[in-house]
């Protein structure tokens, strides 16, 4: 084993336990988040020494070649699961128990085809070669990267997160660097560049999940003050407060109205979603930045009718919502255009109390 990669390994393992410290630390991170991520380096940890112990007795002792059969079973096998984990830390997603069973059937399928060398052969004299079938392996990972990445995509369209473009391009580096280990078997840079995606993906997990309101998964109070500050386009700023919100809490008490939050943010996420970006500013405040030429009586109506259907279906104390807007144009003072969708949210306040229809 050269000085090179002796190096590679070394950094590989010592900044993965130092992930490993951070995450457990991180108290921005849920229980389920840290778990999922100390695994995913931990599991980095495993097969980068893996490799190292396949490097070490490969074309050495025949006794050995048991040793570079189960070190080179284990590092093919269990490299999908890197991915999964990475998922699994991102969101629950019922694809997950999918993707376990596919990773378990593949590791069936490896171990099944160990004597014939379908994947990978070790000859009796000790010495690694891949088979004729080595795309099987190149194929699982291609997949468990792909399905990482459409996860981390669908989550981060769930959540608005506009950096989505930041996922592909790790994603490309890792591929690129996948390709380059396969084209050059000898340069041991595949797990130095996993690592380093994990510590990317790391990284801009904590900057979506950051960007949010932990209670109703909305954008919070920050994102939509830093967008407001360096907006200079057009579009339409709605203001959305829920009405006699105090007495949810007195009646039903403060989960009840957690629960109520939330049911009102899903419905302003389904309403709004697609054509703006959706903020809890306040304890029963909500606001969205529409989009340009984007017709928001139509989406008031959707929120309405998606309030009016849970209202009627499952919870019956869901209050009604005072809906006021404003446009506004490239240079606009986005603080009075605030104060002008405020004026109109009161007004419609007034006459849910006047008995009004909304």
């Amino acid at each position: 084993m050269d000085a090179y990669f002796q190096m590679i390994t070394i950094v590989d393992v010592f900044v993965l336990a130092i992930m490993c410290v951070l995450t457990k630390y991180n108290d921005t991170l849920d229980r389920r988040q840290r778990f999922w991520f100390i695994n995913a380096f931990l599991m980095e940890i495993a097969i980068t020494l893996l490799e190292v112990v396949s490097v070490l007795v490969d074309g050495g002792a025949a006794s050995l070649r048991w040793v570079n059969i189960a070190s080179n079973y284990l590092g093919f096998g269990l490299t999908p699961l890197v991915s999964i984990f990475l998922a699994s830390a991102l969101e629950k997603h019922r694809s997950i128990r999918v993707a376990v069973g596919v990773e378990i059937a593949y590791l069936v399928f490896l171990a099944a085809s160990l004597p014939f060398g379908v994947v990978f052969w070790v000859d009796w004299s000790n010495v690694y070669a891949r088979g004729e079938q080595f795309w099987v392996f190149l194929a699982m990972y291609f997949v468990s990267v792909v399905y990482l990445l459409g996860i981390t995509l669908h989550a981060a369209a769930r959540y608005q997160n506009s950096s989505r473009v930041c996922v592909c391009l790790i994603i490309a580096f890792l591929l690129l660097s996948t390709w380059i280990q396969v084209m050059v078997p000898q340069i041991h840079i595949s797990w130095l560049c996993v690592t380093m995606l994990s510590m990317l993906y790391f990284t801009y997990c904590n900057s979506m999940w950051q960007q949010l309101d932990g209670l109703t998964g909305l954008l919070n109070q920050k994102s939509y003050l830093n967008a407001t500050a360096s907006r200079s386009g057009s579009g339409t700023l709605v203001v959305i407060d829920i009405d006699n919100f105090k007495q949810i809490n007195d009646q039903y008490g403060h989960l009840a109205g957690d629960r109520c939050l939330e049911e009102i943010a899903d419905c302003i996420k389904k309403a709004y979603g697609k054509a703006g970006n959706c903020y809890r500013i306040g304890g029963d405040e909500f606001c969205v930045l529409l989009k340009p030429n984007v017709c928001e009586i139509a989406c008031r109506d959707s929120l309405l009718r998606e309030l009016n259907s849970r209202q009627s279906m499952s919870t019956s104390y869901l209050p009604h919502l005072s809906v006021g807007c404003a446009a506004f144009a490239p240079g606009d003072d986005l603080l009075r255009i605030k104060d002008m969708a405020d004026q109109a949210m009161y007004e419609a306040k007034r006459k849910h109390k006047g008995g009004e229809a909304a």
